[in-house]
């Protein structure tokens, strides 16, 4: 049986089943529609040993666990990197963080284009200068006046930003 003939007879006996899988491992009927159409392009872009539409089901549902197994990992891995915006004080106050997180979206939005990417490149990122304007193609002293009008504006949202960052020497260390 081709590929094509097996992806048609697969997807009419199981397109509901896997959507209804999707569903069930990421809680959304958009992101499970997604996972199962990732699913299935990594398991059909490649030339497999498939004897089956049941075969390739059961192929696809195991695509769509690893897939949705990476995707919670690198999530959890990338939050774990992020700007911490909860107030760790008290973990039950969350009504506090995502007011705080609204608070710093709608201030990130008064902000134009150029004047949000250097801010996001310079403290998401963690960025310098000279590296911004480098990766923006613009000059330094360009970059600084963007970031010195977006800080303006996000102090007048947000109170006084400190921009300070702790300097620490190198110890050499023998393996």
């Amino acid at each position: 049986m081709k590929h094509q003939d097996m992806l048609g007879e697969m997807l009419d006996s199981a397109a509901d089943r896997l959507a209804a899988y999707g569903y069930l491992l990421t809680g959304s009927q958009h992101a499970g529609e997604d996972l199962v159409q990732d699913a299935i392009v990594k398991v059909f872009v490649r030339q497999r040993r498939l004897d089956n539409a049941r075969a390739a089901e059961a192929y696809v549902r195991a695509a769509m666990r690893t897939l949705h197994i990476d995707h919670m990992r690198r999530e959890t891995h990338w939050r774990g990197l992020m700007p911490r915006l909860v107030d760790r004080r008290d973990p039950e106050r969350t009504d506090d963080a995502v007011g705080e997180q609204d608070r710093i979206g709608k201030a990130l939005g008064t902000l134009g284009k150029q004047e949000r990417t250097v801010v996001i490149l310079r403290f998401y990122d963690d960025l310098k200068v000279t590296d911004i304007a480098a990766q923006m193609h613009l000059a330094e002293g360009t970059v600084k006046r963007y970031l010195s009008q977006a800080l303006d504006k996000l102090a007048g949202e947000l109170g006084s930003i400190d921009d300070s960052t702790e300097r620490i020497g190198l110890v050499e260390r023998k393996k």
